[in-house]
């Protein structure tokens, strides 16, 4: 594997990491699979915002880690989950970097959802 540098953000590629006082809220299905009112959102570039949730206020028992990484030179080394759950199935929804790097070290131990793999992320004041 190569040796990876990671990058440090600034003013061409600002990102922000900052506490979301607003709720929210994950589901698959008929199942709540995160609930939180600690989420952090990150905003990196010109990037949609993403809502990073605490994993105590996920249900782990929900989630499965899969074989999947991916890397950002920014944020470190990705690894991901799938969901199963009510006869519900997505693979692959949830991103997590569990030793980010230290410019976005606040993420660490919190999950990532891909809107398009679960039924809804809903931001609720």
């Amino acid at each position: 594997m190569p040796e990876r540098t990671p990058k440090i953000p600034g003013p061409d590629h600002p990102i922000t990491v900052e506490p979301n006082p607003r709720r929210i809220i994950v589901t698959l299905g008929d199942r709540t699979i995160a609930d939180t009112t600690a989420a952090l959102t990150l905003r990196e570039a010109n990037y949609p915002p993403v809502h990073y949730i605490p994993r105590q206020d996920a249900d782990m028992a929900a989630l499965a880690r899969s074989h999947t990484t991916s890397y950002c030179p920014y944020k470190g080394e990705a690894s991901y989950f799938s969901i199963a759950t009510d006869g519900k199935q997505s693979v692959d929804a949830i991103w997590t970097y569990e030793t980010p790097y230290d410019a976005v070290a606040g993420i660490k131990d919190h999950l990532a959802f891909y809107a398009d793999r679960v039924d809804g992320i809903v931001e609720q004041p």
